[in-house]
């Protein structure tokens, strides 16, 4: 079975993906999505990923809580910068910071994070110096950034992922 249906789960996924985006239970879609699901596994085996060990459940509660805390958050501060709303004048900038999170799977999670964050984006992550660097809409100050990366994502991200 593993070898018509590898990942199963992801496959799984993908099927149910595609049923949604297309909003269809014709029997072309169900046809379709299953063949694209397997070729999606199949594909998948090709790449060779490495394997991905995920330790400390309440390291990623606490860190799920706060990152639907400070999306709430910047999604209100984003709605007062476009309402005019803040009391003072708007820097866009970048921001370096850098990190000594290098698990493939802790960083894809933090740029998911960043990213889904109104407000912020991932712009760069330097692999050789361990740099990332971050588009903030509203920035004060940078150091105050690197703090909140660094303290309140990549800490929790070294303890799921280390």
């Amino acid at each position: 079975m593993t070898r018509l249906l590898p990942y199963s789960l992801m496959c799984a996924g993908l099927f149910g993906l595609w049923l949604l985006l297309n909003q269809s239970l014709a029997p072309g879609h169900i046809l379709l999505g299953g063949l694209i699901a397997m070729a999606g596994g199949w594909a998948l085996t090709r790449v060779e990923l490495p394997a991905a060990h995920v330790r400390r459940l309440t390291a990623i509660l606490h860190l799920s809580g706060l990152v639907v805390a400070d999306i709430v958050r910047s999604n209100i501060a984003v709605l007062r910068i476009i309402l005019g709303v803040a009391g003072h004048q708007r820097r866009s900038g970048f921001v370096d910071i850098p990190l000594e999170l290098r698990n493939p799977y802790g960083l894809a999670a933090l740029a998911c994070i960043i990213t889904s964050t109104p407000g912020t984006l991932w712009v760069d992550f330097d692999a050789a110096r361990g740099v990332l660097t971050i588009h903030v809409l509203d920035l004060i100050d940078d150091e105050e950034w690197r703090c909140t990366v660094k303290g309140r994502y990549e800490k929790l991200l070294l303890e799921i992922f280390a």
